[in-house]
């Protein structure tokens, strides 16, 4: 280390040396790991002769190298085991490389110390695997062909930190994105050129419309039969600003009664960007805000791949900017409702998911989720802390309720105005569904016909019951986790701070999967588009896994699917080019194959399996016309494709939940360690779960204070699924990478 002080490292070389942690998952060979004791950090040094590496072991130059990850149970185990890669030594001749970055040859590897260097972590690694299958010898064909697998965007973000324009990062993705957006938005809209109802696009300007020349009490009477509004007040708010503005304008695009089916070049433009400016300024900034808070943990590339893999997800781009409607503001919404639970500012995160719900009542696929995970925080902090958050968190959604309903209720309406736009937001004299979505009433209904068997209100007491019965689960895992955890975590007369991270973040993503799921499966009057309510969640979980886990495959499945369960809307609406084109980019751009049999596990297969329905479904619809006595019988092939997806994901769900509670402790046997006075406090939020892993980070080159004792000496499990509070270790910013 003197010589790295005295200037000895030449700068001829410009070598780097790169911060990386070994993660590896261990058999059940594997012996304790004492996570108190410290090993040697090999010293990289550069000689003008020759590049050698060798250790150094004086007491005053030991800096930490991160131990394997410890073994978990074997319900946790993934069936891809890690392995240790290979690298090869540094040369003055050479570009300097991390142990990640292929090379075009292969030069001499030579040992590091005997018990650090790759060569014997390989061999280690290579004799407590099951299959023994990986090499763990350096090979450049191997990388290679690995690195023609990667994504587009990791290879660009690769190149822009290469040339240092880490800075332009952001805004190329963002400004990229905008430019899809933007493409996607020149094609036709729903019910362009089809009096004399149009569709989805007239109705939102319809409302900006009613909203701009009508008193507030007849926003949700007047003529009802042509697109009355029947959204939240949210939405009538935000068209009356959007109708305002263009109304100053061009007052011809929002006449009252004589603008209706207008389609002037100028207005389609204005009405497609507001869709843009509201995405921007909303749902842009959660899914970033989303990659600092939930993956502040990993490197700033890994970071920006996942804001990557959100910006362009095809189902939203699809029903947003060429079917046309708002589904990202209400996404969005909720979005930094969950951001602001991770950073422990509740009850603006309470605030938020209210506005989301007085938006689009959609939102409500996400409230059993919600509602249970501040119920489950509250009964964590106890008697004393808990019930001051509960009362705090009842009276701000009360508050924010009214407010969004002021308008309608006394002085400034009567009594009975506030049923007006509740009665226009629950539509239960719809039906059970509309056209075919992929669920299980429309699925079922091809040999059970549901509308011959039960009345309507049996229907909607059928459906409501399925769809309790469907996140009963999550809200079940998060209320009992949360009542074994505070058992675990402090005695009864302890005190537990409510500012700090709570251990019961890593299951809500899970719970808001599952219950906006159940809702998509078995709820009442539910359409095609709804399915982008259950892909938030999903691909947000998608966004914090590596290819190698299934999470990524289950996401890549889901969203794929749920395009394919939305072509019959798609194609109605003209939108067959943009539909392949963004499946296509989108794909490439995560560096997802489906059509891909490398890895033959049953997931993959399954995959495959179902991808290739896809394709020939596509094919006879393109060459076939359906009989004339089955006219639907495309939409419906379709639905019965779609529907086991979507009910594979939810019970894959269920499981990965219960795995999470069981990680974090909150499940299974009490250990007879004496509980901890104190849980300790994190200084950041915890990360998102990801199939490999949990870390807590307490900070930048800080450890955690005491987390053996505090929680897992408490009985709580190893965590691999999110963060790992019983790990004592340095973090720093920016030098791991959790895949």
């Amino acid at each position: 280390m003197d010589e790295f002080t005295q200037g000895s490292y030449s700068l001829q070389a410009r070598t780097r040396i790169r911060k990386t942690s070994f993660n590896s998952q261990t058999s059940a060979q594997t012996a304790p790991v004492d996570w108190t004791q410290r090993a040697t950090t090999p010293v990289l040094r550069h000689r003008l002769s020759t590049a050698s590496i060798r250790s150094d072991v004086s007491e005053t130059d030991r800096s930490e190298i991160v131990a394997p990850v410890p073994r978990r149970h074997h319900i946790l185990q993934t069936s891809e085991s890690r392995h240790w890669l290979g690298t090869p030594p540094l040369s003055p001749h050479s570009r300097p490389v991390s142990p990640l970055t292929p090379l075009a040859s292969s030069p001499t590897r030579r040992r590091l110390h005997p018990t650090l260097s790759f060569s014997s972590l390989g061999v280690q690694d290579a004799k407590r695997t099951v299959s023994a299958s990986h090499s763990t010898t350096y090979s450049p064909q191997k990388e290679r062909r690995t690195d023609d697998d990667e994504g587009m965007a990791k290879r660009l973000l690769r190149w822009m930190h290469h040339e240092n324009m880490k800075a332009w990062v952001l805004p190329c993705l963002v400004l990229a994105s905008l430019w899809v957006k933007w493409a996607v938005g020149l094609g036709s809209y729903s019910g362009q050129g089809t009096p004399p109802m149009y569709g989805d696009y007239e109705a939102q300007r319809h409302w900006m419309e009613l909203t701009v020349h009508l008193p507030t009490r007849q926003w949700y009477t007047y003529d009802l039969q042509y697109w009355g509004l029947d959204y939240p007040p949210l939405t009538a708010y935000i068209s009356w600003i959007c109708g305002v503005i263009g109304a100053w304008i061009d007052p011809t695009w929002f006449a009252l009664d004589k603008s209706r089916g207008i389609e002037t070049s100028g207005s389609k433009v204005y009405m497609r960007f507001t869709v843009l400016a509201l995405d921007t300024m909303i749902y842009v900034p959660a899914l970033y805000m989303f990659t600092k808070v939930w993956q502040g943990t990993r490197s700033s590339r890994r970071q920006e791949i996942a804001l990557a893999t959100l910006l362009f997800q095809p189902a939203l781009l699809l029903i947003d900017f060429g079917h046309f409607q708002y589904n990202s503001v209400m996404l969005g919404l909720t979005l930094l409702s969950a951001n602001l639970y991770a950073t422990e500012q509740d009850l603006l995160g309470a605030v938020c998911f209210v506005l989301s719900l007085g938006f689009k009542q959609m939102a409500l696929y996400y409230a059993p989720a919600v509602g249970a995970y501040l119920l489950a925080k509250c009964l964590y902090l106890g008697p004393t802390e808990g019930t001051r958050l509960f009362v705090r968190l009842a009276l701000i959604t009360i508050a924010s309720f009214v407010v969004l309903f002021l308008p309608f209720l006394p002085p400034l309406a009567p009594i009975s105005g506030i049923l007006d736009p509740i009665t226009r937001i629950f539509p239960f004299n719809r039906g059970l569904f509309e056209d075919k979505v992929a669920n299980f009433w429309c699925a079922s209904n091809v040999v059970l016909k549901w509308r011959y068997l039960a009345s309507q209100g049996v229907l909607v007491k059928l459906s409501a019951a399925l769809t309790a019965l469907g996140f009963l689960p999550a809200v079940a895992t998060l209320l009992y986790s949360a009542y074994k955890l505070h058992r675990q975590a402090a005695p009864r007369d302890a005190k537990i701070e409510p500012a700090q991270p709570t251990p019961l973040l890593p299951l809500l993503p899970y719970a808001l999967l599952t219950s906006s799921l159940s809702f998509f499966l078995f709820s009442f009057q539910v359409h095609e588009k709804t399915i982008l309510v259950p892909l938030l969640p999903m691909t947000l979980l998608l966004s914090g896994s590596s290819p190698d886990e299934q999470t990524f495959e289950m996401g890549m499945l889901m969203n794929n699917v749920a395009v394919f369960s939305m072509w019959p809307l798609l194609k109605r609406d003209g939108l067959g080019v943009q539909y392949i084109a963004l499946l296509v980019f989108w794909n490439r751009l995560v560096g997802y194959n489906p059509f891909s049999l490398t890895r033959r596990s049953w997931l993959h297969i399954l995959s495959f399996t179902i991808y290739a329905a896809c394709v020939v479904l596509h094919v006879a619809e393109l060459l076939f016309r359906p009989p004339a006595r089955l006219p639907d019988l495309f939409p419906v092939l379709n639905v019965l494709v779609s529907t086991p997806v979507f009910a594979l994901v939810w019970l894959w769900c269920i499981k990965r939940g219960v795995e999470v509670s069981w990680a974090l402790g909150g499940l299974g046997s009490r250990s007879s360690t004496k509980a901890p006075q104190s849980v300790p406090s994190l200084k950041k939020p915890l990360p998102f779960p990801s199939d490999s892993r949990l870390d807590a980070v307490a900070g930048d080159g800080e450890a955690l204070k005491d987390p053996v004792s505090g929680l897992r000496g408490s009985g709580m499990r190893t965590m691999s699924l999110g963060f790992a509070q019983g790990r004592r270790r340095k973090v720093r910013s920016g030098s791991m990478d959790i895949h």
